[in-house]
């Protein structure tokens, strides 16, 4: 008979018009790695809220058993105390704190006379040698990348004591090869009796380390998958996900580039906003033609969002020159009013932090980019923004009771439609794309993508930075490679590999 570690049986969660679990069975091996998958919105997340007591025992129906025992957790606070830990997709670390003060956080090693430092400071790095982080724990948290502070949140987790582990989307902001490290650093783990329950969208690395894989789609449990061999196929996940099969990963499009065209940049030299005589982009030249698709690849500091944000109004750097030109004619946008004027806009690849306003409903955050096409003498027609706003929903297919839903509230996919609909309703001539399938599904990607093709079938110029080369491989007419602030390599579609990508990248760090 098999040890279960935890079971969650006929969990029922409601919000206000919205049932986000329906009856969800979960059944997680001791020692095992558990995939849990689902199209955004589908309720993972909701699910392991209710688990971690993020979602208090009263709040939900159902039971929590877990190691044997029936649990009522009414706060984070309890979940952990019985060695069950959640990391967010957001890492909850303070930058201007170290990487031992962010460790013991609300947990502090207490001496006589108050914290006792030494004590911090070798407890973290006992715990940040287990999982691989060369680092001083007096390293502040913003002097560490992404991946890094990835390995602090871990870290962090030992140092509770835990047993059973919680990741969700753990690796959407990570390059390459600290992805790698992380799925085996959980390998690892698994060897030596921890249990982990991951979330992600990304199938191959489901693949490469989930033992089993337990598939939701609209707040009920459609099945759960053995992966003994490591070798599941993707495309029986997907099916789960989505209820159909999927044949392609990217929708068809006619591609009718034309001669003239949207953007050119010129000599593109961009300074670090803080630090005095560092260069972060160098004499960088590109275009994108009207109906083109163009891709940036690129490792991470490569170089590609700083390029972005100093294009769209300066919103980077400083001592900014260069040649840039919308349509044949050279702007000075010098700021990003001036930017979307210009019929420039930019999705960034941080919805959250810079794109949306979460606190404001589905309507507010549709049109604030353009808000004088909805104005009648300086003042809002609200009638006017609710049949936008509503246009865009089902145009968009965006998943909500209302467009007066809050956007905190929703999935990552459908927060991600929202500032999609944001910048359609700004209607620009350039539309900037930074990561814009980051952290959603691959239903929801392909909804995105057909959005970009119809933006180019209308003759509209598209960029497309991703970290994802399939995704590049697959949308884009050309691709330019970017390191080190450079533009290393120029490929056309019909060229373009991910071997050859890596390969421009490499060469170009061996000089």
């Amino acid at each position: 008979m098999a040890d279960y570690i935890l079971e969650m049986k006929n969990i029922v969660k409601e919000f206000p018009g919205v049932k986000a679990l329906n009856n969800v069975n979960l059944a997680v091996k001791r020692g095992e790695i558990h995939a849990l998958c689902g199209e955004n919105g589908a309720g993972k997340s909701t699910l392991m809220k209710v688990l971690s007591g993020i979602h208090p025992y009263g709040s939900y129906e159902g039971d929590i058993i877990y190691n044997g025992e029936v649990c009522k957790f009414n706060t984070l606070h309890d979940s952990e105390a019985k060695g069950i830990v959640i990391i967010h997709q957001e890492l909850a670390l303070i930058p201007m704190l170290s990487i031992g003060e962010n460790m013991f956080l609300g947990n502090e090693k207490k001496g006589k006379f108050g914290i006792n430092w030494d004590e911090t400071y070798s407890e973290a790095e006992k715990h940040m040698a287990q999982v691989g982080l060369k680092e001083s724990a007096q390293t502040l948290i913003k002097d560490i990348g992404t991946g890094k502070q990835q390995l602090v949140e871990i870290a962090k987790a030992l140092s509770k004591d835990v047993k059973l582990l919680i990741l969700d989307e753990p690796t959407s902001s990570l390059n390459e090869e600290d992805t790698q490290m992380l799925l085996d650093l959980l390998l690892e783990f698994k060897k030596k009796g921890l249990t982990s329950i991951i979330i992600s969208h990304k199938l191959n690395e489901i693949a490469y380390v989930a033992d089993r894989i337990t598939v939701i789609r609209d707040g009920s449990t459609i099945e759960t998958m053995e992966n003994p061999d490591h070798n599941i196929d993707e495309g029986r996940i997907i099916k789960g996900m989505v209820g159909r099969e999927m044949t392609d990963r990217f929708p068809e499009r006619e591609h009718n580039i034309s001669k003239e065209i949207g953007l050119e940049v010129k000599d593109w030299t961009v300074y670090h906003p803080t630090f005095d005589g560092k260069i972060v982009d160098k004499n960088v030249s590109f275009n994108v033609h009207k109906g083109e698709i163009v891709g940036f690849a690129g490792l991470q500091g490569a170089g590609r969002t700083e390029l972005a944000r100093s294009i769209f109004g300066k919103s980077y750097g400083k001592n900014i020159t260069g040649h840039l030109f919308i349509g044949g004619k050279e702007v000075h946008l010098k700021n990003e009013k001036a930017a979307i004027a210009a019929g420039l806009a930019y999705v960034t690849e941080d919805r959250k932090e810079n794109g949306l306003v979460l606190s404001q409903t589905i309507r507010e955050n549709t049109t604030m980019a353009k808000l004088e096409k909805i104005c009648r003498h300086g003042i809002v027609d609200m009638d006017e923004e609710r049949r936008v706003a509503e246009d865009y929903r089902q145009k968009m297919r965006t998943k909500c009771p209302t467009i007066e839903q809050a956007v905190g509230n929703l999935s990552g996919g459908n927060q991600q439609k929202v500032l999609l609909s944001k910048w359609m309703f700004a209607d620009p001539e350039v539309l900037i794309l930074d990561e814009p399938t980051r952290g959603i599904d691959v239903g929801a990607k392909y909804e995105i993508y057909g959005i970009m093709n119809k933006l180019v079938e209308m003759g509209k110029s598209v960029i497309m930075i991703s970290s994802e080369m399939p995704e590049l491989l697959g949308m884009c007419d050309r691709i330019y490679v970017m390191n080190e602030g450079k533009i290393v390599g120029e490929l056309e579609a019909s060229e373009a590999t991910q071997e050859l990508i890596m390969s421009n990248i490499l060469k170009d760090g061996q000089k």
